[in-house]
C-alpha cells in the first residue's frame, strides 16, 4: 500500500469515527483498529489528533466547494428564484450524500476549536461563505429579473440558509425526516422571496 493510499484510508476512517463518536471520544486505538495501521504510522502522516481533525475538515470543505462549483457550472437558471430553490435542493441533496461529514460539521467541537485555531476557523468560514454567497447571488439575480421582491439580499440569504441548514440538522440527529418537509420548505422560500407585482412561474 502506498503512503498516499494509507493517508487516504486514515482520513476516511477518521471521518467516520469523528462523525459517529465525536472528536474527544475517538481514540488513536480506534483509528488503528479501523485502518489496521500502527499508531506511529498515523502520527507519521499527522502530527496530532487535532491536525488529523483539521485535515478531515479541510477535505469536507473542498468536497462541498467542488460540488457547488460543479452544480453551478452544469445548471442554467431561468430566474433568480429558480436559482435559490435549486441551491436549497442541492444543499439537502449534499447533506444526504455526505451524511457522516455533515454530522462533523454539525457537532460542537469544530466551533470550539475555531475559537483558538485560525486554520479551523478559516475552513468553517469558507464553507459557510460558499453557501451564503450563492444564496445572495441568486437573490440579487431575482431582484434584477423580477422573480424576487424587494428584500435585503444579504440578510435574506442568512435567513434562507438558516432554514435549510436547520432542517438538515433535525435530519442529521434523527429528530425529524427532512424529506417530509421538503415541499413546505420550498414554499416557505417562495413566500419569503415572492414579488407581489410580478409572480414568475418557477418549476416546483
Amino acid at each position: 500500500m502506498s503512503k498516499l493510499s494509507r493517508k487516504k484510508d486514515i482520513l476516511e476512517a477518521a471521518t467516520l469515527l469523528f462523525s459517529r463518536k465525536g472528536f474527544r471520544e475517538t481514540s488513536m486505538s480506534d483509528l488503528c483498529r479501523m485502518t489496521g495501521v500502527a499508531e506511529g504510522t498515523i502520527f507519521y502522516h499527522f502530527k496530532s489528533k487535532e491536525e488529523l481533525f483539521i485535515s478531515v475538515l479541510e477535505r469536507l470543505k473542498q468536497d462541498i466547494l467542488d460540488e457547488f462549483q460543479r452544480y453551478m457550472e452544469e445548471n442554467r437558471f431561468r430566474t433568480g428564484l429558480d436559482m435559490v430553490l435549486g441551491v436549497a435542493r442541492l444543499y439537502l441533496h449534499l447533506a444526504g450524500l455526505m451524511q457522516d461529514r455533515f454530522l462533523i460539521l454539525h457537532r460542537h467541537y469544530p466551533y470550539e476549536l475555531a475559537e483558538v485555531n485560525p486554520v479551523c476557523r478559516g475552513h468553517l468560514e469558507e464553507i459557510y461563505k460558499c453557501f451564503l454567497d450563492i444564496f445572495e447571488k441568486a437573490i440579487r439575480k431575482g431582484k434584477e429579473d423580477g422573480s424576487i421582491g424587494d428584500v435585503c439580499a444579504g440578510k435574506t440569504a442568512w435567513i434562507l440558509f438558516s432554514m435549510v441548514d436547520g432542517l438538515v440538522r433535525f435530519d442529521t440527529y434523527n429528530l425529524y425526516e427532512a424529506g417530509s418537509l421538503y415541499r413546505e420548505l420550498i414554499e416557505s422560500c417562495r413566500r419569503i422571496l415572492k414579488n407581489e407585482k410580478s409572480r414568475s412561474g418557477s418549476s416546483p
